[in-house]
């Protein structure tokens, strides 16, 4: 089906820090292949882009401080005016296609939310982590597992999609700024009955990551406790039929990434 013939228009943003702008243009263009009405690039650059690093996106905003990956989602997605919003990371270490196939469930009407998951057992991993890192991730998955009103493999994939109408349910509550941004639009997903669905995708972890991961684990794991005590004092809802999920349940340990 081409970009023409959907009847729900899709944006994608993509939250950068100082990337590989080759890297990111290439990007960019994949998806404005075949995926997304509009590309718009929240760029957290303190001494700038390169001049014309930006030409390929339909729009960008540069701001010249870090923001965080959570706040630089919530301004893109408030700045778009689609049906379906979504995000992808900035290393294209989820493909376009795969992104696609997250995007498809929410364009197609078949639930509000969509999960992009490198951990769920139909998905493709190309290029794994190390091993300390999987089981860190495994560790955590099956933490927010416990602590979440949401149940699924892999809670911070970078590739998600929602409605619009879910974003603006959800957006009211939004505090995360970080890498927990994933973890409270989950929960709050979760607490207010937005029906979900989680997608295998392929994965190829991109190197050169200057995130801490024992530090970036505290930072989540007491964000996720915030997280849960501020759930608590959102009533609940239940959607009008049960959340649509993956046909396979979550375990505590799959290995994924």
């Amino acid at each position: 089906m081409s970009l023409s013939e959907r009847s729900l228009s899709v944006g994608v943003v993509i939250p950068a820090f100082d990337p590989d702008y080759e890297l990111l243009s290439s990007y960019v263009q994949d998806l404005q292949a075949g995926v997304a009405d509009v590309v718009h690039v929240e760029l957290d650059a303190p001494d700038g882009p390169p001049a014309g690093a930006l030409e390929t996106p339909d729009s960008h905003t540069i701001v010249r401080r870090r923001r965080g990956k959570g706040q630089a989602i919530t301004d893109g997605f408030d700045s778009l005016e689609t049906d379906v919003l979504a995000f992808a990371d900035a290393d294209g270490a989820t493909p376009s296609s795969s992104i696609d196939a997250v995007v498809a469930p929410v364009r197609d009407g078949a639930v509000e939310l969509s999960i992009g998951s490198r951990r769920h057992p139909a998905s493709t991993i190309e290029s794994h982590q190390t091993r300390f890192r999987r089981r860190l991730g495994d560790s955590f998955a099956w933490l927010a597992r416990q602590l979440l009103p949401i149940s699924v493999y892999d809670y911070q994939c970078g590739a998600k999609a929602l409605t619009a109408d879910a974003w603006e349910q959800i957006r009211p509550s939004i505090t995360e700024t970080g890498f927990a941004w994933d973890l409270e639009l989950l929960g709050l997903a979760g607490q207010l009955g937005i029906s979900h669905r989680e997608v295998p995708v392929r994965w190829n972890d991109q190197p050169g990551s200057t995130v801490d991961p024992l530090g970036a684990t505290y930072e989540m794991g007491t964000a996720l406790f915030a997280i849960r005590r501020r759930l608590n004092t959102i009533e609940p809802s239940v959607a009008d039929d049960e959340p649509i999920e993956s046909n396979v349940s979550p375990t505590d340990s799959t290995g994924g990434d």
